[in-house]
């Protein structure tokens, strides 16, 4: 991931947005790079991100996220880079067509400021 990569996915979160759209980050120097604040400028408060205070992956959804792939993951025999990659990208997968559990992790205490 780099800035370009992160304002390209940014442009495509933007499409058909009739709302302004709010993205929570955590302090990666990409996502506070030039290239991406003068793109969030651009958009004249149609896009806002904020930013989650310094090491606080238990105020991060996206952690909730990857604790469970670990946990399915955990219970694989694997034997290669190959079956790690297999076996989270399913783990991945499978969780696409869970809403609920996705809506969940939003409904944790620590990360009630997202839902």
């Amino acid at each position: 991931m780099n800035a370009p990569v992160f304002k390209e996915f940014l442009k495509r979160l933007m499409i058909g947005a009739t709302k302004p759209v709010f993205v929570v980050v955590d302090g990666h120097s990409i996502h506070k790079a030039k290239l991406i604040k003068d793109y969030v400028d651009s958009l004249k408060g149609n896009l806002k991100l904020f930013y989650l205070p310094p090491y606080s992956p238990h105020l991060n959804p996206d952690e909730q996220v990857w604790a469970h792939v670990k946990r399915q993951v955990s219970k694989q025999f694997v034997q290669s880079k190959d079956d790690m990659k297999k076996l989270a990208i399913g783990a991945l997968r499978r969780l696409q067509k869970l809403p609920a559990l996705v809506k969940s992790f939003f409904r944790q205490p620590e990360c009630q400021y997202a839902g």
